[in-house]
């Protein structure tokens, strides 16, 4: 069984305040600071260029990898880590389309998460004439999942609403007619159980700054199942992916039969020193009691403020076997309520167009926390201090 005090108390969360926003941007575990002091002083400092060998640098992309992996359901050698995670979603669709070559439509929905879409629609540019991105509303994707479809590509669980799709249903439709999916696990990999493996998985893609912890910008990371490595066409083919990049030939040669072929570019080993710190958390910990302590603590959440706030509305489903691990409600002066909320340090965030999101992460969040959140917004919205002019002015980050 999972302990959470001991997760808690690796994490360093200011004094008072209730973080509600692990969706968004997780919190800095106690390690970082070291993580980075070492790598600063004892790496790079030290070892100047020898590091890529002398320090592993050159195959963390892989060695972080295979860590997330086992945090996703992913095969040993089916997961790299580098670039950002709009970087992946491009590459790994475009990877699907070439699977597929006499198709050219790619499925989505109207709740993904819109880098998702702008990636497609700037792929879909750089193509051929005929090419196309077609959206429906998320209840409706397995419907509309036919013969003509080259590539469904979704983020698992909804950025604002937390409706979590259904993987193996749409996998298994998607297979049925010969289309190839990729998912989204931004909000999925260290929030809820992914089986990638057992699901026939054919992509996924994912950020590690959210549930995993790993610090403002981590890197991204890309699963290809290995029954499609050998095949599969890298689309970005940089120098980091080439079967032997060192010999420094003019033309491109991808990486043979391993996932190495899905990395591009010289990654920042500095942002590696903070995930390896954000990814020993998750020793101990299994997933399995992460989700259902979850689903305790948004049950109480939710039932908390509908038996005291009025005027708020909960987003998404009820059914928790149908959410992910966030929490929202939509509220006509949402935006200013949320900042009134972070004034008294409580901290979720806003979602367009009126959306108050919490991120409930048991790693660190309990029902002490849940409790107070729910008294700071009934208070906010008895007295109505939401409306104070301070509160209406818009940041340029919600």
């Amino acid at each position: 069984m999972t302990d959470f005090t001991k997760t808690r108390a690796m994490f360093d969360i200011p004094e008072g305040m209730v973080y509600l926003n692990g969706n968004s941007l997780g919190p800095m575990p106690k390690a970082s600071p070291a993580a980075m002091t070492e790598f600063l002083n004892n790496e790079w400092r030290t070892e100047l260029i020898k590091g890529w060998n002398t320090k592993g640098w050159f195959m963390q992309t892989n060695t972080l990898g295979d860590r997330i992996g086992k945090l996703i359901g992913a095969e040993a050698g089916s997961v790299v880590v580098s670039d950002t995670l709009s970087i992946k979603v491009f590459q790994a669709v475009g990877a699907g389309l070439s699977m597929v070559p006499d198709r050219r439509v790619i499925l989505s929905d109207t709740g993904n998460f819109p880098t998702d879409l702008y990636m497609v629609q700037g792929l879909v540019k750089l193509k051929e004439d005929g090419y196309e991105l077609r959206t429906v509303e998320p209840e409706t994707v397995i419907d509309a999942i036919t013969d003509e479809i080259a590539v469904v590509t979704l983020t698992e669980v909804d950025y604002r609403t937390g409706r979590k799709h259904d993987m193996k249903a749409i996998i298994d439709k998607a297979h049925s007619v010969g289309a190839v999916v990729v998912w989204d696990l931004a909000h999925s990999a260290g929030a809820i159980p992914v089986d990638l493996s057992g699901t026939n998985v054919d992509f996924a893609v994912g950020c590690t700054y959210k549930f995993l912890n790993a610090g403002p910008g981590g890197p991204a990371f890309i699963y290809v199942a290995p029954r499609l490595i050998e095949t599969v066409e890298p689309v970005l083919s940089g120098w980091y992916g080439h079967e032997a990049p060192f010999a420094f030939t003019t033309d491109y040669r991808p990486m043979p039969g391993k996932i190495d072929r899905m990395r591009i570019g010289t990654p920042s080993i500095a942002s590696f020193a903070l995930l390896e710190a954000a990814l020993d958390v998750w020793d101990g910990v299994d997933l399995n009691d992460v989700r259902t302590r979850a689903v305790e603590l948004m049950d109480l959440f939710i039932s908390e403020v509908e038996s005291r706030c009025a005027g708020v509305t909960l987003a998404g489903p009820r059914n928790m076997d149908e959410r992910g691990s966030h929490v929202s409600f939509h509220f006509e002066d949402g935006y200013a309520c949320m900042q009134a909320l972070i004034e008294r340090k409580v901290i979720g965030d806003f979602r367009a167009p009126d959306m108050m999101r919490f991120g409930i992460t048991p790693l660190f969040v309990g029902e002490a926390e849940i409790l107070k959140a729910v008294d700071t917004l009934e208070d906010i919205l008895k007295t109505e201090s939401y409306k104070d002019a301070r509160f209406q002015v818009r940041s340029a980050v919600t």
